[in-house]
């Protein structure tokens, strides 16, 4: 079939570079994109509802700490630009939706962020542009909720705009990946916007992996995360079960792991964090009733992930009971409270929920988290607290320390010396000693 001349247009922009690329939602996802892209040479215009977010990037600075505050004021140099002024979108080529796809508290799909970008969007859009959903969703979103307000106002899908679906695979402070070394998955509404999603990313990253529909790459973006979530769930049963029978769960899967084929080492830990491993699994839960099929893998795996930190608690309060003491009154030190380490991202984090029961059961709660120097405003969750440094005394103060989030920073051998009791969730501490108990 012949394509319409705005095809053709855009491609040639997206391979000299003339093009410019907008990138919608400026967090953990967008951020990265937009550097890598100003890096390679296009010019990049950021998007943003949070005027303090854009007056930061502005400015040259992130409020994301593993992102480089130098790297932003680069690409600030070399042309990039936020604005929160939506109407803008005709300014460029290529469109990148980086917002987030949460749970309700039915843990139902609430794809609001998506749908309200596509609608703030849609009087502003021309021919000649190529629109990328990256948020993680499940099969159809992109087909069902995007399409439709792409074509609003005269335009056809595949003809004189192009949609996609490229979901992100951002692994923050992993410092073996990189924005631009992680293979990007990339699925077309016809092969007319595959070839436009192709070119879009084509500059930019690596090595892209076409695949023939955008509900392909949308399921394809759910299997890593299930695979993920299923995974931590059984080595967390595991833990559960060495536990009881006094075998140490971190030597069995060092040992597991020495076998070349057929398996792959997952760690167990207090739960689930982040924004994709607890959620994502249950958009498809969600789309598969549709379909008239019951996802048990991914229940059971979620119902064992929600329980940690009940567990972890219960080793906690052993641990006092042992000591003579009651978590009510006891003086108690959560160790890292982000969702994983090295990281600032707060987002569903499995520590929060462990300082709530400790709050709730009576315990007087501290926290230390060089990378999160304050407690965050969350939606769900409230504590006004700060971190605080570990020195000696402190330590000593305490009744129990409970290492939730194995951050880098935190000196082991350092806490081993100076707390009295220590609650271990992570496997920090290999070897027996007297003042700790594994979690």
């Amino acid at each position: 079939m012949e394509h319409h001349p705005a095809h053709a247009t855009l491609l040639a922009r997206l391979k000299d570079k003339t093009a410019r690329i907008g990138i919608v939602g400026l967090g953990y996802v967008g951020q990265p994109l937009a550097l890598r892209f100003a890096e390679v040479g296009y010019s990049v215009l950021g998007f943003d509802v949070n005027a303090q977010l854009v007056d930061a990037l502005m400015a040259g600075t992130s409020p994301i700490e593993h992102i480089d505050d130098a790297k932003i004021a680069a690409a600030r140099a070399a042309g990039f630009e936020a604005t929160v002024d939506f109407s803008r979108i005709g300014e460029v080529d290529g469109i990148m939706l980086c917002v987030p796809t949460p749970l309700n508290k039915y843990r139902e799909p609430d794809l609001s962020f998506v749908t309200q970008t596509c609608d703030q969007i849609a009087p502003y859009l021309r021919a000649g542009q190529v629109v990328a959903l990256e948020s993680t969703t499940y099969p159809g979103t992109t087909k069902e909720e995007v399409l439709p307000r792409l074509e609003q106002n005269g335009l056809k899908v595949g003809e004189t705009v192009f949609a996609v679906y490229s979901p992100e695979r951002e692994d923050p402070a992993n410092p073996d990946f990189t924005t631009n070394t992680i293979p990007k998955v990339v699925g077309g509404h016809t092969p007319a916007c595959l070839e436009a999603g192709l070119a879009l990313y084509a500059q930019a990253i690596d090595r892209l992996v076409p695949v023939s529909s955008t509900e392909t790459a949308e399921l394809t973006k759910l299997l890593e995360n299930i695979h993920r979530a299923v995974n931590i769930g059984l080595v967390n049963e595991m833990k559960i079960v060495a536990d009881r029978m006094g075998i140490d769960i971190f030597e069995v899967i060092d040992a597991a792991a020495t076998k070349p084929f057929g398996f792959t080492a997952f760690y167990p830990g207090p739960g689930l964090g982040g924004h994709c491993i607890p959620i994502d699994p249950f958009y498809l839960t969600w789309k598969a009733r549709e379909y008239g099929v019951h996802t048990r893998f991914i229940e059971l795996a979620g119902e064992v992930n929600t329980a940690m930190p009940n567990y972890v608690f219960g080793k906690l309060t052993t641990a006092l009971n042992d000591a003579g003491k009651s978590v009510h009154g006891s003086k108690i030190m959560v160790l890292g409270i982000a969702y994983k380490k090295n990281v600032d991202d707060m987002r569903e984090s499995p520590s929060v929920e462990i300082m709530e029961l400790i709050r709730d059961n009576g315990g007087v709660l501290k926290y230390s988290d060089p990378h999160v120097p304050v407690f965050p405003k969350m939606r769900e969750h409230s504590f006004d607290l700060s971190s605080v440094p570990l020195t000696a005394e402190v330590l000593a103060d305490q009744d129990a320390v409970v290492i939730t989030t194995d951050h880098a920073a935190f000196d082991y051998d350092f806490i081993k010396t100076h707390a009295p009791l220590i609650v271990d969730s992570r496997g920090i501490y290999r070897t027996a000693a007297t003042n700790i108990t594994r979690a």
